[in-house]
């Protein structure tokens, strides 16, 4: 397989496999299975690995959460990134309708789901790459803990998060309730999404999910 049909089917994947684990849940999430028991979110064996918290790593108290205002930007300083945020909902499949491939720097946020800055978890996915090159989250799964990402909003606020846990979660024993779960009852969570692992060139897909999670530290104007 070329570079080229390997980067064409890895963008393709974004609108199938990745949505699809995306969509299992939003359905748990939906039925209420949100909260995740403390400390597992830190990495384990088997179909979950993350980088982890280095234990140097100091992280800020949660401060309450926001009212509700819709995302308008996200940006991700160690990344290098600042792109605009819009609302998906589901296509007719019922998987979350990502940004078009022809937005390669766009931001989808779920928009029936949590805003960000509001108390409970929003979800932000972003593409991998597209046929021809990188796209907006790339570089996601080189986010660190205790790094920042802000989002801001249509009410001209910033919601500040401080990221505390980016995983790698294989696809063969998908956990969605750790995925997506609140990780704290009361607090404003915010999770980043996109495809990793490895690519498969016999099913077609990678064979993992990225998710960044950050909670609400801070705000400004």
């Amino acid at each position: 397989m070329s570079g080229q049909e390997r980067s064409s089917t890895a963008g393709r994947l974004l609108t199938g496999a990745a949505w699809a684990v995306l969509l299992l849940g939003l359905w748990l999430w939906g039925r209420e299975v949100t909260d995740v028991r403390p400390g597992t979110s830190a990495p384990t064996t088997g179909d979950m690995a993350a980088v982890g918290r280095p234990p140097e790593v100091q992280l800020p108290p949660a401060r309450p959460p926001l009212g509700n205002a819709k995302p308008q930007r996200v940006d991700i300083p160690a990344m290098g990134v600042q792109a605009p945020v819009v609302a998906r909902g589901l296509d007719p499949q019922g998987a979350i309708d990502p940004p078009p491939f022809d937005q390669p720097g766009v931001v989808g946020w779920y928009g029936a789901g949590a805003t960000p800055g509001a108390a409970g978890t929003a979800l932000l996915v972003g593409h991998v790459d597209t046929e021809t090159r990188p796209a907006v989250f790339y570089r996601l799964s080189t986010v660190r803990p205790g790094e920042t990402v802000r989002v801001v909003r249509d009410d001209g606020t910033v919601a500040e998060f401080t990221v505390d846990d980016v995983q790698v979660l294989q696809r063969d024993h998908f956990d969605a309730r750790q995925a997506y779960g609140t990780r704290q009852s009361g607090r404003a969570e915010l999770r980043l999404i996109t495809c990793g692992g490895t690519f498969d060139a016999t099913s077609r897909t990678y064979t993992a999910n990225v998710i960044v999670s950050a909670y609400l530290t801070g705000s400004g104007v």
